[in-house]
Formats: C-alpha cells, structure tokens, sequence
C-alpha cells in the first residue's frame, strides 16, 4: 500500500488536468497514489485522464457530489496513511509530497499538514499558510497578500489546513471522522479543522511544502453559489463545533460580523444569496444540534484551552474588502515585487 494517497477531485476542470496530474509526476516522493474523482463533468476530462495519465485511478461520479462528496468518495478508494487533498487547479512544487512525508515523521502528534499556498499568477505571492480562527470564529488566512519572506520559513502551528493542500493522518479521520457531506463545498475544511482541534489533534504548517493554486479559479463564474455555500457554512460550522460557553462569549462580534457580511454582499449585488444561506441555516439547525452533540462527546479539551486557540482578528481583512472599490482586497502590486526588484 502506498503511504500517501492523493485525492484530486474535478467538475468540468480538464483544461486544468495537464498542469496539475504532470506536476504529481514529477514528485521526488514516489510512494503515493493519484486517485482523480470526477463529479460527472461533461467536457471529457475522464476520458482526458484515463487516455494519458493511465497511472490515475479514476472515480467517475454520475452527479455533482461537491467538494465534499467527491472527496469521501476518493477517501473510500484510498489507502494511504496519510490523505492528501489537491485541488485541481494547483501546481504541487516537486518536493511537495516530500515535505509532507517529512513532516508527518517529525511532528508525530500532529494529525493534519498545512501547505504553502502561492498563487499560480505571481508566485511569490502567498494565498495562504494554514488559518486561524478568531474569537468570533471566523477565520483568519494566514500569510494573505504577503510577500514569501523569511517570515514563512519556519514551521509552526496553525488552526487548520485549507482544503485546497492539506494532508491528513487516515488514524485521525478514523477517529473523528472525514469530511460532512451536507457542506458541500466551502468551509468543509474549517469544519474539519474544529473537530480536530477539539480532540486533540494539531495541525502544523509545513514551509516547504509548496503548491501554487489558481485562487478561486472555479468559483468566480458563480459568484451567487459562493455566497450562498460559505455563508451558510461558516454559520453550521460555528454552531455544529463551537463549545457553548465561547457561542455566548463570542455572540456580540458573531453579529456584527454578520450585519457587516450582510451589507457587503447587498453592495456586491448578492444580497439574495445571502439572505437564502441564512434561511438555509435555520432550516437545517435540527440536523446540526444532532451533529454538535456527536462532536462534542470526542471533545478532548476544556472551553478556557479552546479559547486559547483562537487568536487574530479577521475583521480588519473584512472591514478592507468592504471599502475597497471592487469589494475585494488582493492584488499585486509587481513593482513592489521583491524579485523583480533583485532581477532589475
């Protein structure tokens, strides 16, 4: 059996393929499988990856499972000791598995593995390394819009790993579970990360274990479906894992988070979508007290230690995206550019 198995799952994302399944070729670490899930894209892209990445093991799905159903799709196939999550539109640096292997080894106590996230335009650019989640729950991506500087060498820890690049030990899945299928999509990583962290398990970030990501390459054409899943979800994952007594603590920032959220996306023009992920949430509240209560009894930490996980603020990142004319706070600014001003 491989030690670490690759989860790559795909809807409509063939003109992706080719970057991402070559990169994996040309990891130093071989000892791993690929397994591709295909959510029943309609643009060949099983058929591109059978013809010439025959190397793949390929889950064809004849619905769109979500992120989430096509990864615990993908998760029964697995057999690795070590579940890695790759999106599709990602460049995995050749030491990427490598890295993970490594850190895995060195940070035994660890359950899940944060990568170095850089986008794929600029590359010396840091999407994210890991999230915290602050004392409204709400999370903070680290590193964001940064410079790759000496700053992200080390390893550290972190709240959680995004799903976009993470690994997870299979002995920590079997014990807490894998990811909740009625998510979706969005914020199953966030998710997954609080049940971690509730049991027991850290996560660490690895510097060296380097991916460049098209940020939100497949969501930006369906602006209104990413509102409405992370807008939904961020509400069922606080109420779903959040100890009670923080839920009280943390309620008067909880809304204004949310009136704030409610009047940036009004701006945008997805104010509809907003106001029908809240309903959803209120529908869905039976199913996920029943959630919390299964959480909750593999709780291994007291509320005062979960708190002190919980740092950093990400209301002045919220507060810049609201002002900024676009409604959006990345961009790149080359001519400040560290290494285009050593090339020039």
């Amino acid at each position: 059996m491989p030690e670490i198995s690759v989860i790559i799952v795909n809807w409509n994302g063939k003109h992706f393929l080719d970057v991402c399944l070559s990169a994996l070729r040309r990891q130093t670490f071989r000892d791993f499988e690929t397994i591709f899930v295909d959510n029943g894209s309609q643009d060949g892209s099983v058929e591109y990856v059978r013809s010439l990445f025959p190397e793949v093991k390929i889950v064809a799905l004849k619905n769109n499972l979500g992120f989430t159903g096509g990864n615990i799709a993908g998760y029964e196939l697995a057999t690795g000791e070590l579940i890695a999550l790759l999106n599709n539109d990602t460049e995995a640096h050749p030491d990427w598995l490598s890295a993970i292997r490594r850190g895995a080894r060195t940070y035994d106590d660890a359950g899940s593995f944060a990568s170095k996230m850089l986008y794929f335009e600029n590359r010396h650019r840091i999407e994210n390394c890991g999230f915290n989640v602050d004392v409204a729950g709400t999370t903070v991506d680290l590193g964001r819009d940064e410079w790759d500087s000496p700053k992200w060498t080390l390893p550290r820890k972190v709240f959680g790993a995004c799903g976009g690049a993470v690994a997870y030990r299979r002995s920590m899945l079997e014990h807490i579970g894998f990811l909740d299928p009625d998510l979706f999509m969005i914020y199953e990583d966030v998710d997954l990360s609080f049940r971690a962290q509730l049991a027991g398990y850290e996560c660490v970030y690895l510097p060296d274990a380097v991916v460049f990501h098209r940020y939100r390459s497949s969501l930006k054409m369906r602006p209104a479906m990413q509102v409405f899943f992370a807008q939904r979800n961020i509400d069922l994952v606080f109420l779903k894992n959040l100890p009670l007594r923080l839920i009280l603590r943390s309620l008067p920032r909880r809304l204004l988070y949310e009136c704030g959220s409610a009047l940036y996306f009004t701006k945008l023009g997805s104010g509809s979508a907003f106001v029908r992920a809240k309903l959803a949430v209120l529908r869905q509240l039976p199913s996920v007290l029943a959630k919390r209560k299964a959480v909750q009894e593999l709780r291994m930490i007291s509320a005062r230690e979960f708190r002190t996980l919980m740092r950093g603020s990400a209301f002045s990142s919220k507060w810049r995206k609201f002002f900024s004319p676009a409604g959006n706070a990345t961009a790149f600014p080359s001519r400040t550019d560290p290494a285009a001003k050593k090339a020039a």
